[in-house]
């Protein structure tokens, strides 16, 4: 027997109808409407409303009398996109910039060919933008979807744009291909995209690409109105601020796919090796080959290379800092200067820097910056000078953390953990800028460090994390960590055949760890190595973080949860 489609659904297709019906009514539908409305008896629409009122897909509003869409309906709307994460993180964003323009804004997403709408924060005005939620619009003539579209891959962008239809919705909106990409291109440059009256006339519209820590673009955001308000150069002046506010939505996401990605705790490795009371200073050797690091409490200086860690040198005193001496190191501690060279030898340095010490790092052309305490607690800060005299050049009014030169803008920066602020330096330059500043609730910061693309990484001390900073001071990323205490990190480049020889080793030390129940994160490290060739590696160069973790801080009970307190932990960036 052929069956015809939807035959046997009567009842169901009807129910769908109801539900349509009452969807396209903002106002609701009383039950003699919705019978002459679809043609249908009113005693089976008295028996589809009660089912669907008992399912919550509708509610009867008792002062009016009529029925509207049930909360269910926007249950499963969220679940059907499964983004209840783009959502929440938008949430806070859309509302501030609905209060700092005065106009409606939303969050959309890619669905098939379509951007459909997922969250709304209504304008102040009487007269303003009011798309429904779940509603579908195209791609190519509104801000999301060419927002969305110039962050998409190359290859990803190109094939959708050829195989759309360029609908013409309005006299100016864009039809021609070419003047697609020509359009994307400059979104894509600028950060945001403008729908000048392109899907509604008279209505204007500008928004920015919503993208995950892993680079994949999630969802859009953006402001629409009236275009009497929002004029051209009005949306030239808030189109920073909406790609602003995609920018931290975007750091709030978590990476898709599987948790081994960066940004997660799995996405780290522990070096083997003992533990540290706490660790510090983590110093890439001038050669890439080694990595420096410190116990600063049981005094003694660390090497990892080869894929082992061990102790090469141990300290009369706490350490505070290393830096780089040809294929050795300095290490500055409160009573003095050693040279350490790789095969543990050392050698005390007299006088090597006058003052209380406080931080150390290398800088350009062989020159050491230096932080020394002054009497009114605050730090000098300047070039070490062959005597040990310090040659200051800033003053500041609180401690110093820990130094860091930056080659790649030639400026030094300073953490001050009293005030949780980041600090910039260029020499020549007496002013002191001010990078960013982490609330006391993020956790105390801790030792900093720049990857290739200039970003700026710091530790998190209580805060089960390190992050990144962007050269504009905002945070652009962060990465969870196994322990609560990271101290200190450092950028590290190494060769393919290092990283492997490295985790081979780390996998079978975590291998013979792996039966202890107390030790679930090196059991999670075995079962990924065993995993096999299936996601190999890519050839050449990787960059890492090395981090420095604590262990004399760690309570007894958070022990129990962080068992890798006071390891070296690499993470892939």
């Amino acid at each position: 027997m052929v069956t015809t489609p939807g035959e046997g659904t009567g009842s169901l297709e009807k129910a769908l109808d109801l539900l349509d019906a009452i969807g396209a009514a903002p106002e609701g539908l009383g039950q003699s409407e919705l019978a002459e409305l679809l043609g249908l008896p009113r005693t089976t629409v008295y028996r589809l409303l009660a089912t669907l009122v008992a399912r919550g897909l509708l509610r009867r509003d008792p002062l009016r009398k009529v029925y509207c869409l049930g909360f269910r309906c926007f249950e499963m709307a969220r679940q059907a996109y499964a983004m209840p994460d783009l959502v929440a993180a938008a949430a806070m964003e859309l509302r501030l910039l609905r209060d700092l323009t005065g106009e409606t804004t939303y969050l959309a997403a890619l669905d098939g060919r379509e951007v459909i709408s997922l969250e709304r924060c209504d304008g102040a005005h009487s007269r303003r933008s009011a798309a429904a939620l779940g509603e579908r619009k195209p791609v190519h003539c509104t801000s999301q979807g060419k927002a969305i579209l110039s962050a998409m891959p190359d290859e990803a962008r190109e094939r959708f744009v050829r195989d759309a239809t360029l609908k013409a919705m309005t006299p100016v909106t864009i039809t021609d291909r070419r003047r697609l990409h020509a359009e994307l291109r400059i979104t894509r440059s600028r950060g945001y995209a403008i729908d000048d009256e392109e899907i509604v006339l008279g209505v204007r519209c500008v928004g920015a690409p919503v993208v995950d820590g892993s680079g994949q673009v999630r969802g859009a955001i953006s402001v629409a109105g009236p275009a009497y308000r929002l004029t051209r150069e009005r949306l030239e002046l808030l189109g920073p601020e909406v790609a602003e506010a995609a920018r931290r939505v975007g750091a709030q996401l978590p990476a898709l796919g599987p948790d081994t990605t960066p940004g997660t705790e799995a996405a780290v490795m522990a070096v083997p090796g003992p533990w540290a009371f706490r660790g510090a200073h983590p110093l890439w050797s001038a050669d890439g080959s080694r990595l420096w690091w410190a116990d600063t409490l049981a005094p003694s200086v660390r090497l990892y290379a080869n894929g082992e860690d061990r102790e090469i040198a141990m300290l009369e005193s706490p350490i505070v800092g290393l830096v780089r001496d040809g294929d050795g190191v300095i290490a500055l501690h409160e009573r003095g200067a050693q040279r350490i060279g790789p095969d543990g030898a050392s050698t005390a340095l007299e006088g090597w820097l006058a003052g209380q010490p406080l931080a150390i790092c290398n800088g350009d052309a062989g020159a050491i910056w230096a932080a020394v305490g002054l009497p009114e607690a605050g730090a000098a800060i300047g070039l070490r000078r062959g005597d040990g005299a310090l040659d200051v050049q800033w003053r500041i009014g609180e401690p110093v953390q820990c130094l860091a030169w930056n080659a790649g803008d030639g400026c030094l920066y300073a953490a001050t953990p009293a005030s949780g602020a980041i600090l910039m330096m260029r020499p020549g330059h007496p002013a002191v800028r001010r990078l960013a500043t982490l609330p006391r609730g993020s956790g105390r910061i801790g030792g900093l460090a720049f990857d290739a693309q200039g970003g700026v990484w710091t530790a998190l001390g209580d805060g089960w994390s390190v992050i990144r900073i962007a050269q504009d001071g905002q945070l652009d990323r962060v990465v969870g960590l196994p322990v609560p205490c990271a101290t200190d990190l450092a950028c590290v480049t190494v060769s393919e055949a290092s990283v492997t020889q490295a985790m081979n080793a780390t996998n079978a030390t975590n291998a013979t760890n792996a039966t202890d129940p107390g030790n679930a994160f090196n059991a999670t490290n075995t079962a990924n190595a065993t995993d096999g060739p299936a996601n190999p590696s890519p050839p050449g160069p990787r960059q890492r973080l090395a981090i420095t973790t604590e262990r004399q801080s760690v309570s007894i009970d958070a022990l129990g949860s962080a068992p890798l307190s006071g390891r070296l932990l690499l993470l892939d960036l």
